[in-house]
């Protein structure tokens, strides 16, 4: 079965090279181009900010990330502080002791008494190199220490600034969404607002439905105004006589015949 799937790949790479050419894969990049953005139009605005809005949430745990390396760098750079303090309070008291070891042999004594003990000055030359030894080894510590301080320092900075960055990019996505979210909403305002034709929602089918009962109560009025102006006689243009009921009471009235005839050649 894989075996058909690959040769049937072949063959309609093949036709397609026979019919498009070379630039056949030209013709595929632009086909999928167009159609990755024919989906990109389809998703729905709504469903885009909210995934923006997930994306935006998603970078909370790098901010946690970073916020324990500052926690981190913060806790190493006290703890050098505090070695640099310990290391510079010892050297000066041993600079103290190495100089006063020094001031004490140039007074070329046979003996110095140190402690309640006698020492011979060979003894007393021999703890004075050890102890500059030891100084000089522990300014090197200590210049080694500052420097271990600096870097975190300057570790600590970097990394408050990405912080900084972060939190303030992060403020401003989070600002975008939201007017994007009132565009989105104020364009679905309009919408509603717009003729019905345009409108393909329900709230354009309810609009459509009132304005067909609007149509058909003006119709029913119009029939009420005609039944109500045409009558069965037709109309007379010529006005009634002022003495109408004279002439009817004579018309009824035996032997009236001639006054009546009399009355209307008059």
């Amino acid at each position: 079965m894989i075996k058909k799937l690959i040769f049937a790949g072949v063959g309609v790479a093949a036709l397609a090279t026979l019919v498009f050419g070379t630039g056949v894969f030209s013709y595929v990049r632009t086909t999928a181009g167009y159609v990755k953005d024919g989906m990109a139009e389809t998703v729905p605005v709504e469903f885009q900010i909210d995934r923006a809005r997930g994306l935006i949430q998603d970078l909370v745990p790098e901010v946690k990330k970073n916020m324990h390396v500052i926690a981190k760098e913060e806790v190493e750079v006290q703890r050098l502080d505090e070695q640099i303090a310990q290391n510079e309070t010892r050297l000066a008291k041993e600079r103290e002791q190495v100089l006063k070891l020094k001031t004490d042999l140039s007074e070329n004594k046979a003996s110095y008494n140190y402690g309640g003990r006698s020492y011979a000055p060979t003894e007393v030359r021999q703890d004075l190199a050890n102890r500059f030894e030891r100084f000089k080894t522990g300014e090197a510590t200590l210049a080694s220490l500052k420097q271990m301080r600096n870097a975190r320092d300057k570790s600590l900075t970097a990394a408050r600034q990405k912080l900084e960055g972060m939190l303030a990019a992060k403020r401003q996505l989070q600002v975008d969404v939201e007017n994007l979210q009132a565009r989105s909403q104020m364009i679905a305002a309009a919408k509603t607002t717009s003729s019905y034709q345009f409108d393909d929602s329900r709230l354009g089918n309810v609009k459509e439905l009132i304005a067909n009962l609007k149509a058909r109560m003006e119709v029913s009025e119009k029939l009420v105004n005609a039944e109500a102006n045409f009558h069965d006689e037709i109309p007379l243009e010529k006005a009634a006589p002022e003495n109408i009921e004279e002439q009817v009471t004579q018309y009824f009235t035996p032997g009236a015949d001639k006054q009546v005839t009399m009355t209307e050649k008059k």
